[in-house]
């Protein structure tokens, strides 16, 4: 029996070595046929496992001035990681992991301006942790191209980079409310405010994609069966915005938060003829590359209404003339007025004391409440006025392209709200609102909507895909009553009573205009601050006065005036330096250049000629170039070939070799055509022509320069 047992049993392991055998051969050639295990296709799997896919970020539109100039910007940054894992060295001779720790730590320390030891630390619990890689926190995100070139001159092996996209201002402060923030969550930019918000389904791209094959240490492989999608950027959105209009506006407004430390500012300049916002801003404000410590996130000029006070008397005068209500000469009794029984007295604005018996005209010129609220409330009526207020629209939103746009309320319900009303008192608006409704007055009648963009550009194309148009919104007044408004406004800043005379003046320009001194409203007392200081100064104005090309309005709200200076110097000192230099820039006629007759002609081809044949050619033709520098070939003209000039205008021809003018008695429009071709930096003080110059008479000039000027509207 034994015997038997033992021929049986190595039978038996043959039959179930040869079963286990077959039943594994059959389940190898099942899989090799079907592909599958468990259902899972595993050659799909086997792709996967060794197939990196990852998208491609589509790069998010540009924000341009008017001009092409950008204003916002995708810009790369890297972020820093660090390998641990020694099987990702496969040449010990040329290690790709982190080797010496403290090497490591020690060097880059001073690039990434962290301690030594957090460095170290955070290497090290990595390599406790057997962790593949570890980054740096905060300090090792968006780091600028030359970090990241100083840490590859370091040559310590381990540390790689990937690239990271951020919106870059390459102005930093500029426009910055209007221009707006974005967020990024997930890799993806989102804009929050401004054109990034307003405008964010257009800037936003679609991402493209690529996957390939790779090895277990993430390197590509010879034959990686590579597939790209490639992304289809964000459009590019071109402003109405003037880069240098806007520079204007910025500098003019820091200069006064740095004398008189105003809680707000808000201004805004704005193309007469099309409702095109050239230049925007408000203070306090902040730079988006580095935001800090922000206390107001709103775009005061288009969010935030207030009470406007007197520029408000702008449209109850139009009112007035367009009812047949207006006489200039008819006398009233000016200081208070009180229109009933039961409703309170209102005072003119120097305590009630008025001027005695006044023409309606001075009132006017004087900024009297009195003048304004008998207009509003006898001769207008009030029914009739409020019909007036709806159709500038004071109750609804301008339609700004702007995200966080808030209107102003009519306080309409009681009558000494629709006495004060008519002097801008409890009735509030927004400085858009008044912007668009003195659109009205400079334009014959025809009120514009206000709009900020000038064209939306595919960015993969060229194709336009939006353009701005100006855009006739109503008609509130005749044309005949915005030319005779303008006639009264012009007063305001001409005759001797008129609250902005001396304070408010162009040289070359005359200005329409009228200036606002409001109250603010006091919520502890429910009713009004008291105190010189305890103001929003403001002044509306248009400009040239016959035919405005330009409307600006300025407020500085509770400046810190000295005794002596007049509460309108901050405002006049943004207003004056801003639209003037503004107009000439522009290359608007002034007053005397209409009243002669200047040669036009045509400016002849200067491309690929020596200096000496052009200068001959502009001689010729009556024009008198600056030749800029004593190179023998020119480089660039001021003017394009075939473009129509006067012998008036100043007219540069950049050299070869290019030296320093003497630039004494230019104006800042001329030093910026000066600017735009040599491309150097630019400060200046004070307004008016040049009476000093940093950069000498005959030095050399480069984009590499800045050249400092001083202004002034005396010049010997």
């Amino acid at each position: 029996m034994k015997v038997k047992i033992d021929k049986v049993l190595p039978i038996v392991w043959i039959v179930v070595f040869a079963i286990a055998f077959l039943i594994i051969v059959g389940r190898f050639l099942v899989i090799q046929i079907t592909g599958e295990v468990a259902g899972v296709d595993i050659n799909k799997l086997a792709d996967e496992k060794r197939t990196n896919e990852y998208s491609i970020p589509a790069q998010r539109g540009t924000i341009y001035d008017r001009n092409s100039m950008p204003l916002v910007q995708e810009h790369t940054v890297y972020r820093l990681y660090a390998v641990l894992d020694e099987e990702y060295t496969s040449d010990p001779q040329t290690p790709r992991h982190v080797k010496d720790v403290e090497k490591t730590a020690r060097q880059l320390a001073p690039v990434l301006d962290m301690d030594q030891s957090a460095i170290a630390e955070t290497l090290n619990k990595g390599i406790n942790e057997d962790r593949w890689q570890v980054e740096f926190g905060e300090s090792g995100k968006e780091l600028t191209q030359q970090q990241k070139e100083e840490i590859e001159d370091l040559q310590l092996p381990g540390l790689y980079f990937e690239e990271e996209a951020i919106r870059f201002y390459p102005n930093g402060m500029f426009a910055s409310r209007t221009l707006g923030l974005t967020n990024k969550t997930d890799g993806l930019i989102t804009g929050i405010s401004g054109i990034e918000s307003y405008y964010n389904e257009e800037l936003t791209g679609v991402d493209g994609h690529i996957s390939y094959q790779r090895d277990k240490f993430n390197v590509k492989l010879l034959d990686p069966h590579e597939i790209v999608q490639e992304p289809e950027n964000g459009d590019n959105v071109i402003l109405t915005l003037d880069q240098k209009i806007q520079t204007l506006l910025e500098d003019s407004m820091s200069e006064v938060v740095e004398n008189y430390n105003p809680n707000r500012i808000s201004a805004v300049v704005m193309n007469a003829k099309t409702g095109e916002i050239l230049a925007m801003s408000n203070r306090p404000s902040y730079n988006p590359n580095n935001i800090g410590s922000v206390t107001n996130w709103f775009n005061d000029a288009i969010s935030t209404p207030f009470e406007p006070g007197s520029t408000m008397k702008i449209f109850t005068l139009a009112a007035a003339i367009e009812e047949g209500v207006w006489n200039p000469a008819e006398t009233f009794q000016s200081g208070s007025y009180k229109a009933g029984e039961n409703i309170s007295r209102i005072d003119d604005h120097n305590n009630g004391k008025g001027w005695g018996p006044i023409t309606y005209l001075e009132g006017i010129q004087r900024s009297s409440n009195v003048a304004a609220a008998k207009l509003a409330y006898e001769k207008i009526g009030p029914e009739k006025f409020l019909e007036y207020l709806q159709a500038f629209d004071f109750d609804k939103l301008t339609g700004v392209d702007l995200s966080g746009e808030v209107a102003g309320v009519i306080q309409y319900n009681y009558a000494i709200e629709q006495i004060t009303t008519s002097f801008g008192q409890g009735t509030t608006t927004t400085p858009i609102q008044l912007m668009k409704a003195a659109t009205a007055i400079a334009n014959e009648g025809k009120m514009l909507k206000p709009y900020i963009i000038k064209e939306i550009i595919d960015a993969n194309t060229g194709k336009v895909l939006q353009e701005g148009q100006p855009e006739v919104v109503g008609e509130p007044i005749s044309a005949e009553t915005a030319n005779e408004a303008l006639e009264v406004l012009e007063t305001v800043v001409t005759s001797e009573n008129g609250t902005g005379f001396n304070r408010y003046k162009l040289d070359g320009y005359s200005l329409a205009g009228k200036t606002g001194t409001a109250q603010i409203p006091d919520p502890e007392t429910r009713g009004y601050m008291y105190g010189r200081n305890n103001y929003v100064f403001s002044f509306l104005g248009m400009a040239p006065a016959e035919d405005p090309e330009l409307i600006m309005y300025v407020s500085v709200k509770q400046p810190e005036l000295k005794p002596s200076e007049p509460d309108s110097a901050p405002v006049s000192f943004i207003f004056n330096n801003v639209m003037e230099n503004s107009l000439r820039y522009m290359n608007i006629e002034t007053d005397q250049e209409k009243t002669k007759e200047i040669p036009i002609v045509q400016v002849p081809e200067w491309k690929n000629k020596t200096t000496k044949e052009v200068v001959k050619q502009f001689e010729a033709k009556g024009i008198n170039p600056v030749v800029i520098g004593d190179g023998q070939n020119v480089v660039n003209v001021s003017v394009e070939a075939g473009s129509e000039v006067t012998s008036h205008q100043k007219t540069l021809i950049l050299t070869d070799s290019p030296k320093m003018p003497d630039i004494k008695g230019w104006a800042l429009r001329d030093i910026m055509l000066l600017q735009s071709l040599v491309g150097f930096k630019m400060d200046w003080s004070g307004e008016g022509y040049v009476i000093s110059q940093s950069l000498q008479q005959g030095a050399s000039i480069s984009s590499n320069d800045t050249l400092t000027i001083e202004l002034s509207s005396e010049v010997e």
